[in-house]
């Protein structure tokens, strides 16, 4: 799953480990995320959009779900 993540966390002058540190994951998880490696969970992505104040559709692209 593609993912703004990167770009949004560079944006607020955030490390993978500050942003891991903020919703309680390591800054591996963050990495995994970032690189598509891993989709995260309802909850994560949830936490995730929840930092940077923005839905889960436009944190997230989910055009390959239609």
């Amino acid at each position: 799953m593609r993912s703004r993540l990167r770009v949004l966390r560079a944006e607020h002058n955030l490390t993978q480990a500050d942003l891991g540190a903020r919703i309680g994951v390591s800054r591996q998880a963050i990495n995994a995320v970032e690189t598509g490696k891993f989709d995260p969970s309802l909850e994560l992505a949830y936490r995730l959009a929840r930092v940077f104040d923005m839905p889960i559709e436009t944190l997230f692209d989910l055009t390959e779900f239609d």
